[in-house]
């Protein structure tokens, strides 16, 4: 069996390569760090092969792809992705176009493009990295919410086509609420609840992924959580969302928000 995984060289991307390592799986791993890919590798043992891509850029989107097309790929985890925390016309135009390439634009191309070759053999798995952010919107971080929205919602679409189909390839989506990774670096945030571990949630949705679930909501609180939108108005959510991270200020001045 082998995947691959984008955004492998920190944070869940990098538990994913770990577990899967553990189990036996040959791997693809691609991130823009190629030493680190480098020290994956190495560390990692068994069979292991790196591409370093920057999948802001379509053309390496496209250069990853055909990197695999012919490797006999059993499963793709779409990983790579951050977070940008402001007010939306505050934050920089580039990093955000930057990170609606990555974080939609990439998981696209690389989602249709292992579809259809799943699909022509009916076998293959797909595991798209969203969040609990994907339930609702966010202000202070509306453009990354309505990405992971994008992500969870293409992803149910697409689980549906694929049921209407009888197909065995499989779709999977991650939700994790906070998780104790990189992101909140990136993002310019820290978290007001504990966050999981990177590889709690890899494993959780491993195993999700490998038994043809659809959601992978790890943690009875997230999951509580992913049904507000169900009983709430959008408007009042949005508001609860919006205090909900702006009280969020550690003792520094630092703004703090929810994934």
């Amino acid at each position: 069996m082998k995947a691959l995984i984008t955004g492998a060289t920190s944070g869940i991307g990098q538990s994913f390569a770990a577990n899967l390592s553990k189990k036996g799986w040959a791997l693809i791993l691609t991130g823009r760090n190629e030493e680190k890919l480098k020290e994956m590798k190495n560390s990692l043992g068994g069979s292991v092969e790196i591409i370093a891509a920057d999948l802001a850029k379509r053309e390496d989107v496209f250069r990853v792809y055909e990197f695999c097309r012919d490797k006999n790929v059993d499963m793709l985890i779409n990983n790579a992705g951050y977070g940008l925390f402001g007010k939306f016309d505050e934050t920089d135009l580039d990093d955000e176009v930057n990170m609606i390439n990555v974080n939609i634009t990439a998981l696209h191309i690389l989602t249709k493009l292992f579809l259809r070759d799943f699909k022509k053999n009916d076998h293959g798995t797909i595991l798209n990295v969203a969040s609990a952010a994907g339930f609702m919107s966010g202000p202070l971080m509306a453009a990354y919410y309505g990405s992971k929205n994008y992500v969870l919602k293409l992803s149910l679409a697409i689980y549906e086509e694929l049921r209407r189909d009888h197909s065995n390839v499989r779709i999977t989506v991650l939700c994790p609420g906070p998780v104790d990774t990189n992101f909140n670096n990136r993002a310019g945030v820290s978290f007001s609840v504990k966050p999981i571990t990177a590889d709690y949630a890899a494993d959780y949705a491993i195993s999700k992924a490998l038994n043809g679930k659809f959601f992978a909501i790890p943690g009875l609180v997230v999951k509580l959580g992913t049904l507000a939108p169900r009983f709430l108005p959008q408007k009042l959510l949005a508001a609860i969302v919006y205090n909900i991270q702006k009280a969020k200020k550690t003792s520094d001045g630092k703004e703090k928000a929810l994934k």
